[in-house]
């Protein structure tokens, strides 16, 4: 595993920013060959699209030749609404850059066959090739996509009951108002999210301290899934100081160390 400390959110996002960008140029992506990116939503990669944007209009990155594959979406909520990951994809990246409509890929959190949905989302992912890139956030609990806490660490994409904390984290994005706030979930699987040649989980502020301490020094743990990253070959979670806080003073010198060339 990588651990890549920043000073501050803005930090983080442009080292992000920066690597997708380097990861995709460096894949020199074709139609036959595209790079294949996961998403995520939430505030954590706010920060990351903007900085993507960014290197878009400079003309140092292209979509044309992405295809992406989002983390989650709400059941209950239609592509047109404010707080589905379906609008919040267009109104915070897709509409400012030269992805392909039929490049993107978000799960229907409308649809009346739930199982076939979520076995239909994963074959497209095998259909493609697999996912390069997957980018994730991690929750105040640990849980990356929606796989709440004693998710297996095998899942795969499925319907997902969302925690009390969860929603009460989320209804900062529905007025504060818990009613409004879905409870369930379509979901990428952690074994989904593992398959991926490369995960990346950008976590900032103080209130991902906790998850950080137990995802990189705690044992492997359905308790906290962010943990699983401890297990994939190539795992990367870029921080901030704030994050880091709960760290040991020997973890953060040790990462500190071993990563400062790379920012």
């Amino acid at each position: 595993m990588r651990v890549i400390i920043k000073e501050n959110s803005d930090n983080v996002s442009k080292w992000a920013a920066d690597y997708v960008a380097y990861k995709i140029n460096h894949f020199k992506p074709t139609k036959g060959r595209p790079f294949v990116l996961g998403v995520p939503t939430g505030s954590s990669p706010l920060g990351m699209y903007a900085e993507l944007i960014k290197l878009y209009k400079a003309g140092k990155l292209s979509f044309e030749n992405v295809v992406t594959f989002n983390m989650d979406e709400y059941i209950g909520l239609d592509s047109s609404h404010p707080q589905s990951y379906h609008y919040f994809m267009q109104e915070n990246f897709f509409k400012y850059i030269n992805i392909k409509p039929q490049n993107i890929h978000i799960l229907n959190g409308m649809t009346k066959d739930f199982a076939k949905e979520c076995s239909d989302y994963e074959r497209a992912m095998r259909n493609v090739g697999g996912v390069h890139l997957f980018i994730g956030g991690v929750g105040v609990d640990g849980h990356i996509a929606f796989n709440e806490p004693f998710s297996s660490l095998e899942s795969r994409t499925r319907v997902k009951t969302l925690t009390e904390s969860t929603i009460k984290a989320n209804s900062r994005f529905f007025d504060n108002d818990l009613s409004k706030v879905p409870t369930m979930a379509l979901t990428v699987g952690v074994g989904t999210i593992m398959d991926a040649e490369e995960v990346m989980i950008i976590a900032t502020g103080k209130n991902k301290a906790t998850a950080l301490k137990h995802g990189i020094e705690g044992a492997l743990s359905h308790v906290w899934t962010i943990s699983a990253l401890q297990k994939h070959r190539h795992g990367i979670i870029v921080c901030d100081r704030d994050a880091a806080s709960e760290l040991s003073k020997e973890t953060v010198e040790y990462f500190m160390d071993i990563e400062k060339n790379n920012y």
